[in-house]
């Protein structure tokens, strides 16, 4: 068994691998395991119901949908077998539920799981390598190929990454060239806007601007293009339409109320003190609202994909007829479709696909 990608996904199938006795071989392309999520702030999540999960991702894949609702909560109990720490029990959103693991250790337990990692080593860089009788790609997702982001999610600019920078597409590319079909939601992706500097890989989190549910949006025209009471709780559908305006930027624009208002690290005023983008309304390229007292300017960036390659609910990969390619596999974000249509935890996803994957592939 081949595993290409040492994120989350490929390391959860490489362990489950090994636990049922195979000996997978790990390829992953940079130089250290844990991909985006030991980036992320490590909540691993799923919504409190079905119905609600149905609702908040509606065009998503339901078949894959359920096996992801159904399966999370063991998933979480064999992370935590393997030892990785807990941070929290808790989400802090009252439509989830989930556990926020400490990424750094999480990625070290499912290591010690996996087995050993060959780094350095693309898809490409290995001989043979389509040869092997099972591959399952975990190579998360195509976020990081500029060429493949404007063709398929089509922003106005090119998106900030918000991730690792190894996640290019490869198993993308590669399933396609032995015939995989593409799921839903190819142009969509989850992402955050972020205070427009320049961020490493540590301010990924704190760099992320999310309150504009309490702004008033506009771009650099001084158009107000997206109605603030309309934002979703994870401001998602705000991220993607702020990629589609010019350079793929936006201002947000506070008054005295908005800033009194609570979210879940402070309050707006105390988040909006702590952005290095910060202006007074009178530096904005555009005559705000007059009630407008302070701004911030935000650029879209892209954490990962939300379409990719068509699977089945055992994680094999499908043809343009639904058929599953023999001993083509994927999962985390190279799988497509789950949560189309809004937003539903990544690594969710990948902890769920990559034990069904390996589970399938051996059985």
């Amino acid at each position: 068994m081949l595993i290409a990608g040492a994120g989350m996904a490929g390391l959860c199938a490489a362990a489950c691998a090994r636990e049922l006795g195979a000996s997978p071989v790990v390829l992953e392309k940079g130089t250290r395991a844990g991909g985006s999520m030991l980036l992320s702030s490590g909540v691993v999540w799923r919504y409190r119901s079905f119905e609600e999960f149905r609702a908040q991702c509606p065009t998503g894949d339901e078949r894959l949908q359920r096996l992801v609702f159904d399966r999370l909560d063991e998933g979480l109990e064999w992370l935590e077998s393997l030892g990785a720490p807990v941070l929290e029990r808790e989400t802090g959103n009252p439509l989830t539920t989930g556990v926020r693991f400490e990424t750094a250790g999480l990625t070290e337990a499912l290591l010690r799981a996996a087995g050993p990692v060959r780094f350095g080593h693309g898809l490409g860089t290995v001989p043979g390598a389509w040869s092997e009788e099972t591959v399952v790609l975990a190579t998360g997702g195509f976020q990081g190929d500029p060429e493949l982001v404007a063709r398929y999610v089509k922003p106005a600019a090119r998106l900030r990454v918000r991730a690792n920078p190894w996640s290019a597409g490869d198993g993308l590319k590669l399933a396609l060239a032995r015939g995989a079909a593409l799921s839903e939601g190819l142009d969509e992706f989850y992402g955050r806007n972020m205070a427009d500097v320049e961020f490493g890989e540590d301010e990924l989190v704190s760099l992320a601007q999310v309150f504009g549910r309490y702004a008033r949006i506009f771009n650099d025209h001084g158009e107000e293009f997206f109605d603030h009471d309309a934002v979703s709780w994870s401001e998602l559908d705000l991220v993607q339409a702020t990629a589609h305006q010019p350079g793929a930027r936006a201002w947000y624009l506070f008054d005295e109320e908005a800033l009194d208002e609570r979210v879940r690290y402070g309050t707006v005023r105390q988040l909006v003190a702590q952005a290095p983008t910060r202006t007074e309304p009178a530096g904005l390229p555009f005559t705000p609202p007059p009630q407008a007292v302070v701004a911030t300017r935000v650029a879209a960036a892209i954490t990962h994909t939300i379409g990719g390659l068509r699977i089945d609910e055992r994680a094999r990969v499908l043809d343009g007829q639904r058929e599953p390619i023999e001993g083509l596999y994927a999962a985390g974000v190279d799988a497509g479709g789950i949560s189309s249509g809004g937003y539903a935890s990544g690594l969710a996803s990948a902890l769920v696909l990559g034990l069904t994957a390996a589970e399938t592939a051996l059985s």
